[in-house]
């Protein structure tokens, strides 16, 4: 079983590593930060399933890291929650297959009311409707999954996963969040207290 376990974190790992790196990184992140801190509109996530719930926990990491997100789910979309949508905002869709129904419908709906609208697609499938349909792509790398039946989404949201943490640390970096604001956005808990003490010994370097 041990070495079963290996071989499993190993095909993770090799996931990992093979997630194609290229220009398309920083055209999301530009765009990111021309809609949200120029603009003044908002990161809007979805996917369904497995891939929402990474969808969301990407918006909450946008949110906590100075890049304001939300996560709309895409069939509550079709029964109202699409009105979260403003001028401005900039739309990140996850799905694997690229095929994932609820998501191209929601492309449309989004279009539908703002026109303009731009969007960031993480799938494993570039060759998609809705890879083609996006102003950036990010790939995956379409990993196989660990998954004993090859269905289950796991490898490929470790990828989707690590995918968002590029984007959420490259953005930080572009907009110079520091530990200040880290701390201005988390009052309480264990990283509110170091974030305090990590500005405040910044401050103390300064001056």
């Amino acid at each position: 079983m041990i070495q079963d376990l290996k071989i499993i974190i190993q095909k993770e790992l090799d996931a990992i590593q093979n997630i194609p790196i290229t220009e398309d990184y920083e055209q999301a992140t530009d765009l990111i930060i021309e809609q949200v801190h120029t603009k003044k509109g908002k990161l809007v996530t979805s996917g369904m399933g497995k891939a929402g719930q990474i969808a969301s926990n990407m918006a909450t990491t946008f949110s906590s890291t100075g890049t304001t997100a939300c996560f709309l789910h895409p069939s509550e979309a079709q029964h109202g929650d699409l009105g979260i949508l403003r001028e401005n905002d900039i739309m990140l869709l996850i799905s694997n297959s690229g095929k994932t129904r609820e998501i191209i419908e929601l492309i449309g709906l989004a279009r539908n009311l703002i026109p303009d609208i731009k969007f960031i697609v993480i799938t494993g499938n570039p060759e998609s409707s809705l890879a083609k349909s996006a102003n950036v792509c990010l790939f995956t790398g379409n990993p196989q999954e660990v998954c004993i039946l090859g269905l289950t989404p796991t490898t490929s949201t470790t990828a989707m996963t690590v995918i968002g943490d590029l984007l959420v640390v490259e953005t930080m970096k572009k907009i110079n969040f520091t530990a200040s604001d880290y701390a201005k956005r988390h009052h309480g808990g264990y990283l509110g207290t170091v974030s305090r003490l990590q500005s405040q010994q910044n401050n103390k370097n300064i001056t």
